[in-house]
């Protein structure tokens, strides 16, 4: 059996677009700006998908890779709590407990080649060839094999923009954005020629210009609204090269598939949960400036972190706990209902609060967040315990994630109502 049949009996081909929503994909598309993504949308179908919840990335990339949500997989968001005390900490690729997809197709012998995948940081052995994506810090512990290493950075290969410094310089923004796409793609040109089973490139630059430059979408006079447009004609070009060598490659188009981990519009306020709570006499400090969950008051009753999420402060759980298990029911029903009545210039600004049980199923739930408050599109929830005020607004950022206007393109038509977590059975089915 040749090489080039094998190739074509089980290779799948992943592209991830972070943070690029159904609304505008399908705009750039008939606008002719996607124009090679266009055609694979006319020959194909685009379903509109939901992402996790909270619609973070760290959440919705690993329900994905693991066909699990956090209840199993046990990542709730960027940040978690240390066990037993209110220190944050930052889960990494470490806390998954659930197999990826590549760890399921190693254990068949088939090779995988993973470009950028956030929230799989640091690289762990697969087998295959794993670069880590955001939050990845050192380059050194985002390769795997470590081997590989002086080879990307020869070709200045960087893991992701400088965040910072670009939020308040378009100029540096876009310099930062092409110098880092044109590192993926001379990344794709040096694996691709590889044996693989699957491969998988996600491009984070997208969701980078949407939280800093998101009104140079939504006003055709901005300033910077050509600049956005260039940068997804580039990304066009790329989809369209991989797209054309896969399909020559492996001699059909149904092995291809293209998502994206949330979708994005523009901030009309944040609001900040912590305050919120303590208006509503469920959060207090034991001090006039907290420096962080650790100054809670013993009468606190519920507190927020970063997105979405509020805890019940359970006397079991916590140092400063008061919240009895028999009562927590009232508590959060009693939220839920405070919560639905919140508005912002006569706005409604929950679109919905989950009860984590209606979203989580495993052996971790309990580990995880009471509720997880849901915005109107606009009304992006933070959890700082500095906030005074229940509104207001950070310089510099102009988007917010959305929840269910994620998209998945394939050739098929896999109906409606997916979620991320879906992707992986539909990948697995192809080997």
């Amino acid at each position: 059996m040749s090489i080039l049949k094998k190739k074509k009996q089980n290779r799948v081909c992943v592209i991830g677009l972070d943070g690029v929503p159904f609304d505008l994909l399908l705009d750039l598309a008939k606008k002719g700006v996607l124009s090679a993504l266009g055609r694979i949308i006319d020959s194909g179908h685009l379903h509109k998908m939901k992402a996790s919840l909270p619609e973070v990335s760290a959440v919705s990339w690993t329900d994905f890779m693991t066909g699990t949500n956090s209840g199993t997989h046990g990542i709730f968001g960027f940040t978690d709590l240390k066990p037993g005390t209110y220190d944050l900490r930052f889960p990494n690729f470490l806390d998954v407990k659930a197999p990826t997809i590549w760890d399921t197709l190693g254990e068949k012998g088939l090779k995988s080649i993973i470009i950028n995948q956030p929230s799989t940081y640091p690289a762990r052995k697969i087998n295959g060839v794993l670069l880590s994506g955001f939050v990845a810090v050192e380059l050194g512990k985002a390769v795997y094999p470590p081997s590989h290493k002086a080879a990307l950075e020869q070709m200045g290969y960087q893991i992701d923009i400088d965040t910072l410094k670009s939020r308040e310089n378009p100029g540096l923004l876009w310099q930062e954005l092409i110098k880092t796409l044109m590192g993926r793609q001379r990344a794709l040109n040096y694996f691709w020629e590889e044996e693989w089973n699957y491969f998988e490139l996600v491009i984070t630059g997208t969701d980078r210009l949407h939280h800093y430059l998101w009104n140079a979408y939504e006003n055709p006079n901005h300033p910077h609204h050509q600049n956005f447009l260039e940068f997804y004609r580039q990304i066009d070009r790329l989809l369209n090269k991989i797209y054309t060598s896969f399909k020559k490659s492996a001699g059909d188009e149904e092995n291809i598939f293209f998502l994206s981990d949330h979708g994005f519009t523009g901030i009309k306020q944040e609001v900040y949960l912590n305050a919120w709570l303590e208006k509503e006499k469920f959060l207090k400090y034991a001090n006039s400036v907290p420096k962080g969950l650790e100054d809670l008051h013993p009468k606190t009753v519920a507190f927020a972190l970063d997105p979405n999420r509020i805890y019940l402060n359970y006397k079991d759980k916590y140092p400063q706990g008061s919240v009895r298990h028999a009562e927590a029911k009232a508590i959060r029903e009693e939220i839920i209902r405070k919560l639905d009545k919140l508005e912002f210039e006569g706005k409604k600004v929950v679109r919905k609060v989950f009860p984590a049980k209606d979203i989580y199923c495993g052996p971790y739930v309990s580990k995880g967040p009471d509720l997880i408050v849901l915005g109107e599109p606009g009304f992006d929830m933070k959890g700082s315990v500095r906030k005074k005020e229940i509104f207001g607004r950070t310089p510099g950022l102009q988007g917010m994630h959305t929840w269910d206007d994620a998209f998945f393109l394939a050739k098929t038509d896999f109906g409606d109502n997916l979620k991320i977590s879906d992707l992986f059975e539909i990948i697995m089915d192809r080997f």
